[in-house]
């Protein structure tokens, strides 16, 4: 491959740089994506080279040789699927264009991408950390309050640091936040997060503002001033120091747990989704390996042949 990301082999080059032009002026493609698509096919045609063959005699059983290669190579499962992709096109082209008598890749597959499963805490370790502050302070009672409303609610923790007193209806048990594109959401808060929640307003956060007054519900100890996302961030990571936990511990882990844990109690997976403010349920079905784990458990409990 030169240096524009073209294939320096004589007969392949035709075919690849043609390919190439078709996605520059047909599709339009940015250079960055071409040259892209140039390594991809530029490690096929190294990989045709290494069997002796030309591209154009490539056969499906080639092409899945190829794909397990790049897999053998250490490529990531989404770098690979770029790949296929890529290879599909062309192959498609060459179809096309008559330069192939049938298309060897048309329904080559990827490999399946690993998701990443959210990290969660177990619910002891929930335990602990919720009993972490020293609640004789009132730095330690809105540190149990903001710990309290994470695990309670799944807030991001934008939209934690953004509530105001105003967004609280605790006599109802629910608060209103804004979340992502300004969406509004009710989301329901649990008894154990209201009574701290209560505490910290009546009893902590006005000696945290120094005689100031704050729409907002999370104020700073210094100051009096509007909790940021940081300062959240920097609490949850020192009492995760003192339970030991710290690498595994921020917001985004507590609303992790929060959903883990609802719906490894049976919760009702669009429900969840409501409470988390996902606008498609697909973001929410990440969460389906712990009914997948459920059913693992249930199926080698009572199966008469696990």
């Amino acid at each position: 491959m030169n240096e524009t990301g073209r294939a320096r082999t004589p007969d392949a080059a035709p075919l690849v740089d043609g390919y190439l032009d078709h996605l520059r002026v047909a599709r339009r493609l940015a250079e960055n994506s071409i040259d892209a698509y140039g390594r991809d096919l530029a490690a096929l045609v190294g990989f045709a080279e290494g069997r002796g063959r030309a591209l154009v005699d490539l056969g499906r059983e080639d092409l899945e040789a190829f794909v397990r290669d790049l897999m053998a190579a250490g490529r990531s499962p989404r770098s690979v699927a770029r790949t296929v992709a890529c290879v599909r096109g062309f192959f498609r082209f060459l179809a096309i264009d008559r330069r192939v008598p049938a298309n060897p890749a048309e329904d080559l597959a990827a490999p399946r991408a690993w998701r990443l499963l959210p990290k969660s805490l177990p619910p002891d370790v929930v335990d602990r950390l919720i009993d972490a502050p020293d609640t004789s302070t009132p730095r330690g009672q809105r540190d149990r309050a903001l710990i309290e409303l994470l695990y309670a609610t799944g807030l991001r923790v934008s939209e934690l640091v953004g509530l105001k007193v105003a967004d609280l209806n605790l006599d109802a048990g629910y608060l209103v936040c804004t979340g992502k594109g300004r969406k509004q959401r009710v989301v329901p808060i649990g008894e154990q997060a209201r009574t701290w929640v209560t505490r910290y307003l009546r009893d902590a956060r006005l000696v945290l503002l120094h005689g100031r007054t704050s729409p907002w519900l999370l104020v700073n100890a210094r100051r009096g001033g509007r909790l940021t996302r940081m300062g959240c961030w920097k609490i949850l990571k020192g009492y995760g120091r003192e339970l030991g936990i710290a690498a595994q511990l921020t917001p985004h882990v507590l609303r992790h747990s929060f959903a883990t844990h609802l719906l490894d109690r049976g919760a009702d997976l669009r429900a969840i989704q409501a409470m988390l403010g996902h606008a498609d349920l697909s973001t929410t079905q990440i969460y389906t390996h712990v009914l997948e784990a459920r059913l693992r458990t249930i199926y080698d409990q009572f199966h008469p042949r696990p």
